[in-house]
């Protein structure tokens, strides 16, 4: 149950209604998660969509790396809907079911990728050193990625760890007929 007051999707004001067409007519196709506490904040939430879009869908990174650093960031924050929902499209994306089972248990996997050991060894070094990735690992990533890689997994975490704010702080339940299986502690 949503800490805040629905949204009667029939009656939206004009802005809100801007924005759910906005959620739309993207790639996400429906309005869920996030965007449904967002319908109360349409300027801000048109904004994150965007951004969130431009990572998702128009990223340089390929797809595994990008969910790699979304379901590590998920699991940072244990953002439950999050995790369900990117650990699901990660594995679609190509990551293999045993790096996201260590991940879940706050274990670090045994890679057989070198770019995904990279890429977990980056988000999870700026998720444990205060939003700074140590310098032998971020010069690691930029030699692999180049500099458009880097700027993107350091807005992956930072978006991610926001849209996983809206996510818990909100109650955003995830939908039914998804795995609901808790993160362990």
């Amino acid at each position: 149950m949503s800490r805040l007051p629905e949204v009667d999707i029939e009656n939206l004001n004009p802005d809100q209604q801007a924005f759910c067409d906005q959620i739309v007519a993207s790639p996400r196709g429906e309005l869920r998660g996030p965007f449904v506490p967002l319908l109360h904040h349409p300027a801000v939430g048109n904004l994150i969509q965007k951004v969130g879009a431009q990572l998702r869908f128009e990223g340089v990174l390929p797809g595994n790396l990008r969910e790699l650093a979304i379901i590590i960031t998920a699991r940072h924050w244990t953002a439950q809907y999050e995790w369900h929902a990117h650990r699901r499209i990660g594995e679609k994306e190509g990551i293999s079911p045993h790096i996201c089972n260590a991940i879940a248990e706050r274990e670090e996997p045994a890679f057989e990728n070198e770019q995904e050991k990279i890429v977990y060894e980056f988000v999870t070094g700026m998720l444990a050193n205060d939003l700074r990735t140590p310098d032998n690992i971020f010069s690691e990533a930029l030699r692999e990625f180049g500099p458009d890689g880097v700027i993107e997994l350091n807005c992956l975490c930072g978006f991610y760890g926001l849209i996983g704010s809206v996510l818990n702080n909100f109650d955003v339940e995830i939908p039914d007929g998804n795995d609901k299986t808790p993160l362990p502690a």
